[in-house]
């Protein structure tokens, strides 16, 4: 198991992989690193989001929960993504489950020290932005894939209107 950021040799391009050797000095300084086995729930829909996940080997599930309580996949997560990132910025609760499916390694950042890296390191800020305005999109694509992929029989009042999900 690598403890430092800096020797390990499956470092990804990922935010918090690829830093200069300073930043990765210190963030390495902030991480707390450890190893899940299969089943093991990293973070839960609902929970207050405490710290982050940099995934750095393995797969994780993530999850969501309907109001009915069927449980959806989705999406896996690997190596290199960071987990929890919205909800730990946010100050608010995860919006999905982590499940390990493959024994994994994460590096767990607590928030009150990830927002003080982010404020030292603001360049770094930008690229957190970026991640997350990928994330969003993402969704978008998924709404879209599933909303609208139902086959509708257009009322003669909506003809010609735009279906809109709110």
């Amino acid at each position: 198991m690598s403890q430092g950021c800096l020797d390990c040799t499956r470092r990804s391009d990922g935010v918090f992989c690829d830093l200069d050797p300073d930043a990765l000095q210190q963030f390495d300084e902030i991480k707390s690193l450890e190893c899940w086995p299969r089943g093991t729930v990293l973070f839960r829909e609902g929970q207050p989001a405490r710290s982050v996940c940099i995934l750095c080997s393995g797969r994780v599930r993530l999850t969501v929960c309907s109001e009915s309580g069927r449980r959806m996949t989705l999406r896996n997560g690997y190596a290199g993504e960071v987990l929890g990132l919205s909800a730990v910025l946010s100050g608010g609760e995860y919006e999905v489950t982590a499940e390990v499916m493959d024994a994994v390694q994460v590096a767990q950042v607590r928030r009150r020290d990830l927002l003080h890296f982010l404020r030292e390191h603001g360049e770094i800020c930008m690229q957190v932005v970026h991640l997350l305005s990928e994330d969003l999109h993402v969704a978008y694509e998924r709404v879209r894939s599933v909303g609208l992929v139902r086959t509708r029989h257009p009322h003669p009042y909506d003809r010609g209107r735009e279906l809109r999900i709110h």
